[in-house]
């Protein structure tokens, strides 16, 4: 199986974390953010001092890579670039909005709803992007993707059209804010729901399986794919 170091900044929570053979063995968390610049290289020290400490050799780095704070961001994907060199590891990417919905997965009623496949609920995981915009995407309970990654301006009626269909579960740190917007009977919100770095497991451990691995040198986090598309990589 393997090994792997989670690092997840996209919000205010900061958080690491150790998996090995599809178990976390470690993970810390701090929600007194954001104070990533200065939390962060303290806990993957203890990372890996606790991963040398046991002889467990490191098979990856899994990042959270948005979307999310630019500044969150940008420390999480440049401290796992630097472990990846360093220790000449695999990295993978590992998409936040995705990440949000491993928890919700893992909750009674979602995870054993007996919904006809016509009714099946979709996921709609959402982080604020200010005033009354989030990103959000929709999910079906295997994380198809339904509808990609959006920037919403959220209405009553940006999601109408599934809600007319099926249930769709809201959360994220952005869904409290639209809970007065979106008014429908298929709408349910669900409380306390943030991107972990203890969550990330099942997600990296199937890309690196699927050998989906992202180029150390040349990987950004989502707010900088569309600038890094049109350039050449040279002048990156």
């Amino acid at each position: 199986m393997s090994c792997i170091l989670h690092i997840e900044t996209s919000t205010s929570v900061c958080s690491v974390a150790v998996s090995e053979d599809s178990h976390c063995i470690w993970h810390e968390e701090d929600h007194s953010g954001p104070n990533h610049a200065e939390r962060l290289g303290s806990m993957v020290d203890e990372a890996l001092s606790f991963t040398d400490n046991h002889a467990i050799p490191f098979d990856a780095v899994a990042v959270s890579c948005g979307p999310g704070s630019y500044t969150g961001l940008r420390i999480g994907v440049s401290m796992a670039k630097g472990i990846c060199y360093g220790r000449d590891l695999k990295l993978i990417a590992v998409p936040t909005l995705e990440l949000l919905c491993v928890p919700v997965l893992l909750r009674e009623q979602i995870a054993n709803s007996q919904e006809p496949m016509a009714k099946e609920p979709l996921l709609c995981p959402m982080l604020d992007a200010r005033r009354m915009e989030v990103y959000a995407a929709l999910y079906d309970r295997a994380l198809h993707e339904i509808r990609p990654v959006g920037a919403d301006i959220v209405t009553a009626e940006t999601y109408k059209q599934w809600l007319d269909e099926r249930p769709v579960f809201f959360f994220g740190n952005g869904a409290k804010k639209c809970m007065e917007v979106i008014n429908h009977p298929n709408a349910h919100f669900i409380d306390g729901i943030e991107p972990i770095a203890k969550w990330m497991q099942p997600l990296a451990e199937k890309r690196l399986l699927n050998e989906q691995t992202e180029d150390v040198a040349y990987f950004v986090p989502y707010y900088l794919k569309d600038f890094v598309a049109l350039k050449p990589k040279k002048l990156l």
